[in-house]
């Protein structure tokens, strides 16, 4: 990680999990990170928590579903910072609706999922490409979108916004190799994950920490220019579905 010492990464979701996880990270590798978040709270407890280490952490409160909040952002990391090198789609979040539900639910979900996350590379990509910048886009997306959320209904649209970013993540990956621009892209996909998003939605089954996904970002970071590692799929030992496939069939009336 020594080529990142002193560079610029911006993290979304910083607040919490995974995506605060990372920042304390990366700032530890010796990076500039900003956080962008909406609970100036938690941001506020970060930056104390991380002062005194070989890195500095700034934050913007930021809200995902806003193009022009965004755009402000990142024109203030530009402007204060200089540079955009990492930038880290780390923000999401899970409602409780299926495909005939809530459509103020799916719009949150596909607002925050996966425009926000693109309008965020798209200004991260300007930034890169007018500074000439070898820099690295990471998307957490989740292992649900390689894969139909079978009889678990509730998770078929945050599903969707997943597959979404995965088939997102691949295309960009394949736009800037086309114009042969130095900017790595990595689709991470975990299972589940101890964080706010997911409590009480699956409880007793096995959990990764946000810490294992952070050391999987500092890894892609770490390789080498010439290396991309464009996918990596993490899902907690003993993973399966199957015991919630089976409450789903006896909620049904269904012997499995």
């Amino acid at each position: 990680m020594d080529k990142w010492v002193g560079k610029v990464a911006v993290v979304t979701g910083a607040s919490s999990g995974i995506g605060a996880a990372t920042c304390r990270q990366l700032v530890d590798c010796g990076m500039i990170v900003v956080g962008f978040a909406r609970r100036e709270d938690k941001l506020k407890d970060l930056r104390k928590e991380l002062i005194g280490k070989p890195g500095e952490f700034h934050y913007q409160i930021v809200d995902l579903c806003s193009e022009q909040n965004i755009k402000e952002a990142f024109a203030w990391v530009k402007r204060t910072l200089k540079s955009v090198d990492v930038l880290v789609n780390n923000a999401g979040v899970w409602k409780n609706s299926d495909v005939l539900g809530n459509l103020h639910d799916w719009k949150l979900m596909f607002d925050t999922n996966v425009l926000g996350p693109s309008i965020c590379s798209k200004e991260a990509v300007n930034i890169m490409k007018e500074l000439k910048i070898n820099g690295h886009i990471v998307n957490i997306n989740s292992d649900i979108g390689h894969y139909p959320p079978t009889l678990m209904a509730n998770m078929s649209v945050y599903s969707a916004t997943k597959f979404s970013s995965v088939s997102i993540t691949e295309s960009l990956r394949e736009l800037l190799a086309l114009h042969m621009l130095p900017i790595r892209v990595t689709s991470i996909s975990p299972g589940l994950v101890d964080t706010e998003m997911v409590e009480d939605v699956m409880p007793g089954a096995p959990i990764l920490k946000p810490s294992n996904i952070a050391d999987a970002i500092v890894y892609v970071l770490a390789t080498p220019q010439y290396v991309n590692v464009s996918e990596i799929l993490i899902r907690p030992t003993s993973e399966t579905m199957l015991p919630f496939i089976k409450d789903a069939f006896q909620e049904l009336n269904i012997n499995l």
